[in-house]
């Protein structure tokens, strides 16, 4: 996927919007200001959230790193050409997307939940 095909994806999931933050990152989040992914992070790459239990194991694969400033929230970054096939990528954005939901007050989370 592209960066441009990627933003695009992110901002089909429920409630989703994009902002520009610190210079250049388009920051993908949801209920006003919680962020699920970030592109341009660092330069050119592409950031997002993941099932902690899956962190260390993502870290492994080859073009991908803890994301600096947010891996203690398990959060992931990798630079372009991404080294996730497209279906793969949406699901993992769409994990991104469901686990910043799933800690939204109940009342927030209603139509978030896919």
């Amino acid at each position: 996927m592209s960066p441009d095909q990627v933003a695009a994806f992110c901002l089909q999931l429920p409630g989703a919007r994009e902002d520009i933050k610190w210079g250049s990152n388009r920051v993908f989040s949801i209920a006003g200001n919680k962020m699920f992914a970030i592109l341009d992070f660092l330069g050119d790459g592409l950031a997002f959230k993941v099932d902690h239990d899956l962190f260390l194991g993502y870290v492994d694969r080859p073009g991908v790193r803890p994301a600096p400033y947010l891996a203690r929230a398990y959060w992931i970054s990798m630079a372009t050409p991404f080294p996730f096939g497209d279906e793969e990528l949406r699901q993992l954005l769409t994990r991104s997307h469901q686990l910043v939901v799933a800690r939204l007050p109940k009342i927030r989370q209603v139509g978030l939940l896919l």
